[in-house]
């Protein structure tokens, strides 16, 4: 590994840029600076772009007219490290065991962006440019939300005009396996109240004469499922669109599947809808799922209370076909029309982002597919959609008109948003490699 390389990826992992601290915002305006210099200093041109909250760092090559414009997203801001008492050495601090970096952000995205920045600069000091007009774009605000760079794309839509664009924030299936992720769920969110008494009750001088809401909320979350995992609200799955065969045959040969899943998790026993393998739910299916429920008394021991109100917070996965607008109407007329007798129903939206799909056949995704082929050589090619969303993809479509390769380098035990998070020296020494060799087909 390059000493050089490394030092780098220290310097920049040491600054704690934690987006959602309003403490750390000096922190991360440092990291910004600290990024604009680095591109400059390779000999790209760097911008340092002020919003309404974190900046964003844009940084460009001399432009010539008939090359493919190639736009490389990325983030420099990074999660709370909270618990800090389950990290094994300070998360700002990183240390290599075992040819692995422990640190917070080593992975997510530090790490991954920092590959493709290196991997520019190794090309540009051996040939002295890259084979494409290139741009990137780097912000600090995409671990809350990217808040302020939509308004950002609209603001300079002509000067980010791009081919297409490449996001190293996905994951490989295993090590070794290079892996392109076609395809995003959707996400949209909503929270739930329930509210019964004015006022928390005696149970035992009221209980039986009066709605307890907890109760009610147990009887309405449960109407939300069959017994065998499938989403129970009417025309949920209406406009799913269906899996291909191409995509289960694929699939069923990755070295991913029941066991790794049960591995990374620690889960007693895999559970889902029926008719698919666990694969298939997790990156093809939508979902219904409870992220936090509550209400009552929660201390230690007991207080014979009915609580006077109870609340779940809910977010719904959603494949390509289907639209949040229309999913959260769906759910809304459901728990409407399950709601038990004796309490009150609340109902309040939250964010929610687009499912998003590339077809990984079409002349650039072959472009990537052979660059990761020359980055993983003798490896075959995973193609895969992936759980989770990234809505930041689909408004780059809206605006630039431009579709997303996502090319992951981080592994499935990384434990990203998490304690120790890790990030392999293989996967970054690949990462730079894929840089340099993705540019290079993406110009042919």
């Amino acid at each position: 590994m390059n000493s050089a390389h490394l030092d780098d990826l220290f310097a920049f992992i040491r600054f704690p840029s934690i987006s959602t601290l309003p403490e750390r915002a000096g922190d991360v305006a440092a990291c910004a600076q600290w990024l604009g210099a680095k591109l400059n200093a390779l000999g790209l041109k760097a911008e340092i772009h002020a919003t309404g909250g974190h900046p964003i760092v844009v940084a460009r090559n001399q432009h010539i007219a008939g090359r493919r414009t190639v736009m490389i997203y990325g983030h420099y801001d990074v999660q709370p490290v909270d618990p800090l008492a389950e990290w094994t050495s300070p998360p700002f601090e990183p240390v290599v065991r075992d040819g692995v970096i422990y640190a917070r952000g080593s992975t997510d995205n530090k790490g991954q962006i920092l590959a493709h920045v290196l991997g520019v600069g190794e090309t540009l000091r051996e040939k002295g440019d890259v084979p494409v007009n290139l741009i990137f774009l780097i912000e600090g605000e995409e671990e809350v939300g990217s808040s302020h760079l939509e308004t950002f794309l609209a603001a300079h839509r002509e000067e980010l005009k791009c081919d297409i664009i490449a996001i190293s924030d996905t994951g490989m299936i295993a090590r070794d396996t290079p892996t392109f992720t076609y395809g995003l769920r959707g996400v949209a969110a909503m929270e739930v109240r329930l509210h019964g008494p004015a006022t928390d009750l005696h149970s035992g001088i009221y209980g039986g004469a009066v709605a307890n809401p907890l109760t009610a909320l147990a009887r309405l979350v449960a109407t939300l499922h069959d017994a065998e995992g499938r989403v129970a609200v009417a025309g949920f799955y209406d406009d799913v669109a269906p899996l291909q065969q191409w995509e289960r045959d694929a699939w069923a040969r990755l070295p991913f599947g029941d066991a790794e899943i049960l591995a990374v998790t620690g889960s007693p026993a895999l559970f889902g809808e029926a008719g698919y393998t666990s694969v298939e739910r997790l990156w093809a299916r939508p979902t219904v799922e409870v992220n936090g429920i509550g209400g009552g008394f929660q201390g230690a021991g007991s207080k014979t209370v009915i609580g006077r109100e109870a609340f779940v917070k809910l977010t719904f996965r959603l494949v390509p076909g289907q639209r949040p607008a229309d999913i959260m109407a769906k759910v809304r007329a459901h728990l409407q029309k399950h709601c038990p007798p004796g309490v009150r129903i609340e109902i309040e939206d939250g964010h929610s982002g687009e499912p998003y799909a590339t077809d990984p056949h079409s002349a650039f995704g072959k472009a990537a597919r052979r660059a990761l082929a020359r980055t993983f050589p003798g490896r075959e090619t995973a193609l895969i959609r992936e759980g989770g969303s990234i809505p930041i993809v689909n408004t780059f479509k809206k605006i630039l008109g431009a579709e997303t390769l996502l090319l992951g380098l981080a592994l499935p035990d990384c434990r990203a948003h998490a304690p120790d998070e890790n990030f392999p020296i293989e996967n970054f020494e690949a990462g730079i490699r894929l840089n340099r060799t993705l540019l290079e087909e993406l110009a042919r």
